[in-house]
């Protein structure tokens, strides 16, 4: 089987600037759990917003299951990052003034896909937000009516990862997502996640510098690993 994500020989530089990313090959398969270390300043933002479709590389190929990204338009890569990609952020970014519902449901709007997945899976749209949620730990039916900004951060970022699979992308992205949380809830957490994942059949590609994470995952890299930019050095 194809590789769900292959990147070659990408290069990423912003204008004026030496480049940030070179990255000979990469690749995560289908199904796979993936721990990408990542400190600050190493490029992982920028590397997931070129997966993500929302930048483009200076050269080089990126295919997510099996289509180029760069040779779709800015518009088709929006549309096909939505049917395809769940994104788990490290702020959540969990709209505040919409209910816990609404939040999770988002996607389905966007997507036709993942609206129609969801509906084939839980019945309806509303059924796989309830169903996702109860799975993530959050059993309580009243409060799917909450605004999301009346939720304590370990609620928020279930609702966040529910956001992220509901309608089963192939690929969910977590960006730093356990930073807020003790080292207990963040394993608790991640086991949730690993369950859900593998039950939509999602891949997983978590970014964290958090190494202690790292023995969790099927495999783990360093970005340091795979990029061949001379990155500077922080201060």
């Amino acid at each position: 089987m194809n590789p769900l994500i292959e990147l070659a020989d990408l290069g990423f530089a912003w204008p004026g600037q030496a480049e940030l990313l070179d990255i000979p090959r990469f690749q995560l398969a289908h199904g796979e759990s993936l721990f990408l270390k990542g400190p600050s300043g190493s490029g992982k933002t920028t590397l997931l917003g070129l997966l993500g479709g929302v930048q483009t590389p200076g050269r080089g190929s990126i295919r997510l299951l099996g289509q180029e990204l760069t040779a779709l338009s800015s518009g088709a890569r929006d549309h096909f990052r939505v049917d395809h990609t769940g994104y788990i952020f490290q702020q959540f970014n969990l709209l505040p003034f919409l209910s816990v519902r609404a939040n999770v449901e988002l996607p389905c709007h966007f997507s036709t896909l993942r609206r129609q997945r969801a509906k084939q899976r839980h019945g309806s749209v509303e059924q796989a937000a309830t169903q996702l949620l109860a799975h993530l730990g959050l059993h309580d039916k009243q409060l799917l009516a909450r605004r999301a900004d009346t939720l304590s951060i370990g609620q928020q970022q279930r609702v966040a990862a529910a956001r992220a699979l509901i309608g089963q992308p192939e690929l969910v992205i977590a960006d730093e997502p356990t930073s807020a949380l003790d080292a207990d809830a963040r394993e608790v957490f991640i086991q949730l996640l690993f369950s859900e994942c593998r039950e939509a059949g999602a891949s997983l590609l978590f970014v964290s510098h958090d190494q202690s994470l790292a023995p969790l995952f099927d495999r783990n890299l360093s970005l340091a690993e795979l990029n061949r930019a001379t990155l500077p050095t922080e201060i």
